[in-house]
């Protein structure tokens, strides 16, 4: 696989007054459709699988764009401000930043809930640009509802009401991770495992059966969710949430490379 290079790095201002933030992101050019980058919750984009998406971009040709959320790696704004529908706006700002006409969206983890959401938006025509697929990982749609939500105690949910926050020890940073009451509220009205989801686009989705935080059972039920047509799941036995394991790596660059080829007939 060949080097890659990148644009240099770039950023713009998303929103206004108190709400303004500046976000950071990266870039290279080459052949339509781009593929972007969407990462998880607390990710940033210098990751383990947005770098090897960035090589794949490269070995291809394929105008490449990688983005860090407000409050997330290089970008500005309060982290605690966040909610799926501010990190939805700044990635569609960015890709429409870019010039972007046409984008391949690749979600991890709360990441792929931002692209359905942004596959919505696209349809409806908010959007300048079209949604040609999408390469789901370890997909969290809907979680702070379907995945937090049942689990939480009372004692956490006086914590969020009282507090306006709940603080978690993580399993991937020193630092706890941190769950806002403007999150939950957010995510409970921008669900998108509602009814069908109407992508429009091939849709494919890697999931591990040993994921500790996003079950494959969750992965299953958002497959009831999609049209019957386009849309493939590969289930990996040993796989856990963060879908970085050589063989993990190699499995996700097969799946997008096929995608690309695929969108190109």
């Amino acid at each position: 696989m060949t080097m890659p290079t990148l644009d240099d790095g770039h950023d713009i201002t998303v929103g206004r007054g108190e709400a303004a933030r500046v976000i950071a992101y990266r870039s290279r050019s080459g052949r339509a459709p781009t593929i972007v980058w969407l990462g998880g919750y607390r990710s940033d984009m210098r990751g383990t699988k947005a770098e090897h998406c960035l090589r794949i971009a490269s070995d291809l040709d394929q105008s490449f764009l990688r983005l860090d959320y407000s409050g997330h790696g290089e970008s500005g704004g309060a982290f605690e401000a966040g909610t799926i529908s501010r990190w939805t706006e700044e990635a569609g700002e960015v890709i429409a930043a870019m010039g972007a006409k046409s984008v391949i969206l690749v979600g991890s983890s709360m990441g792929a809930w931002i692209a359905l959401r942004l596959v919505a938006a696209a349809r409806r025509g908010d959007l300048p640009f079209s949604v040609a697929g999408l390469l789901l990982l370890a997909p969290a749609p809907d979680f702070t509802e379907k995945l937090m939500r049942p689990r939480l105690s009372p004692a956490d949910w006086e914590a969020i009401e009282t507090n306006g926050r709940l603080e978690e020890p993580s399993d991937y940073s020193t630092d706890p991770n941190i769950y806002t009451r403007a999150l939950f509220e957010d995510g409970k009205a921008s669900q998108v495992m509602t009814g069908l989801i109407e992508t429009g686009c091939p849709t494919a989705i890697i999931q591990g059966m040993a994921d500790p935080d996003v079950p494959y059972t969750h992965a299953l039920e958002l497959m009831d969710c999609l049209p019957q047509t386009n849309v493939t799941m590969t289930l990996v036995r040993d796989g856990d949430h963060r879908l970085s394991r050589p063989q993990d790596l190699a499995l996700i660059e097969r799946i997008l490379r096929n995608l690309v080829a695929d969108i190109a007939q």
